[in-house]
């Protein structure tokens, strides 16, 4: 559909669509919710790749799991 990709009239467009949905009063709120929810999303995924850089503290198995539920990865055969 877009061979184009994204294109000036595009933005220009759903610019426009966000102001009549929100209203020019209310876009600063939004850009400030917005802007939180990407601050707390970034602290978020820093957290999660700073726990998988760590080596685990609890005691694991054989296979490197320390054995609290499953990962989905169950290889056994199924009757």
């Amino acid at each position: 559909m877009f061979r184009n990709g994204l294109q000036a009239w595009h933005v220009i467009v759903l610019l426009v669509v966000i102001v009549l949905l929100f209203g020019a009063n209310r876009l600063p709120g939004v850009a400030k919710s917005v802007g939180q929810s990407m601050k707390i999303f970034r602290n978020e995924m820093r957290d999660l790749r700073d726990d998988e850089s760590k080596p685990d503290e609890k005691k694991t198995g054989t296979n490197g799991t320390s054995g609290e539920g499953s990962t989905g990865d169950d290889r056994s055969p199924k009757a």
